[in-house]
């Protein structure tokens, strides 16, 4: 006898067959299309053992991990300085000064609208700058620029009762930032902020545009070497993954990073209601009486 719950009924004969006629033609879509480019792959010879020799001597694989620890390297300060970055433009842009906030606004939008590519370029062949701090300055000023939006919405995103419940309790703007509105805003802020991060670790390939020895820059000078027969697929296949991977890592690291705010008090929802006189405030401000 089949049972039912006032929230789902068991699917009969009927649209169980359904189901499944949706399940094999999904799975059709999926797999057919990745099994022509599997034979067009091995028709083109691209699994021979030529072009996948190269990966097997010393000297390549010191040129992958080389160029991948340059990538990591340019992330690395990208990332870190990009937060700062953007944390400096949003805090400029919440700002009560008018000039703080016009020309945070300013810089923001402009940074946003330009195109990281013309940035690094500008930077490395303009200014003359080496190129990794090229690169990474090209990033920070781009992807901060972006941060600065989303701390900035994420902290609007918090309920204005908290910020105004907080300022009439006596404590500072400063405290009211720190200890009431950025800890709410933090789980808001993460996924934006970690797919942000993401876009960094992807523009980092661009550095071989600049000479940068970054990943894709040591699969280029290996796919451009005539004596391995140009092992380009190959070189494609070795390197996406990575990239894949790496991403993924940071889309994990997000979500554990996640959860363990949204078990942590700082991220709860604070509890503004009115102190007795003389009780402590976050800062070790005393909060008014009435």
């Amino acid at each position: 006898m089949t049972e039912s719950t006032a929230l789902y009924d068991i699917p009969g004969p009927a649209t169980r067959r359904r189901h499944l006629l949706y399940g094999v033609i999904s799975t059709v879509v999926i797999v057919a299309p990745a099994g022509w480019v599997l034979h067009l792959l091995f028709d083109t010879g691209q699994f021979t053992a030529t072009k996948w020799s190269p990966f097997e001597y010393v000297g390549i694989q010191e040129l992958l991990l080389r160029g991948l620890g340059n990538t990591l390297k340019a992330f690395a300060y990208a990332s870190v300085l990009s937060l700062a970055f953007g944390a400096v433009l949003a805090t400029g842009r919440l700002s009560e000064r008018a000039a703080f906030r016009r020309v945070s606004t300013l810089l923001t939008e402009f940074f946003r609208a330009m195109p990281v590519l013309v940035m690094i370029f500008f930077i490395f062949v303009a200014l003359k700058v080496q190129p990794l701090p090229a690169l990474v300055a090209g990033l920070t000023l781009y992807n901060g620029s972006v941060l600065a939006e989303v701390f900035r919405t994420g902290i609007g995103s918090v309920a204005r009762g908290q910020g105004e419940a907080a300022y009439a309790l006596g404590m500072r703007k400063t405290q009211v930032m720190t200890y009431v509105l950025v800890p709410q805003a933090v789980r808001a802020m993460l996924p934006a902020v970690i797919s942000q991060l993401v876009v960094a670790l992807k523009d980092t390939s661009l550095g071989f545009l600049i000479t940068y020895e970054e990943f894709l820059h040591a699969g280029k000078l290996i796919a451009s070497n005539l004596d391995y027969d140009l092992p380009f697929i190959p070189v494609v296949m070795v390197i996406s993954p990575i990239y894949i991977g790496m991403c993924v890592l940071l889309s994990w690291f997000a979500t554990w990073v996640a959860g363990r705010e949204g078990r942590s008090p700082r991220t709860q929802a604070v509890d503004l209601a009115p102190a007795d006189p003389g009780t402590l405030l976050p800062g070790g401000g005393p909060a008014k009486g009435p």
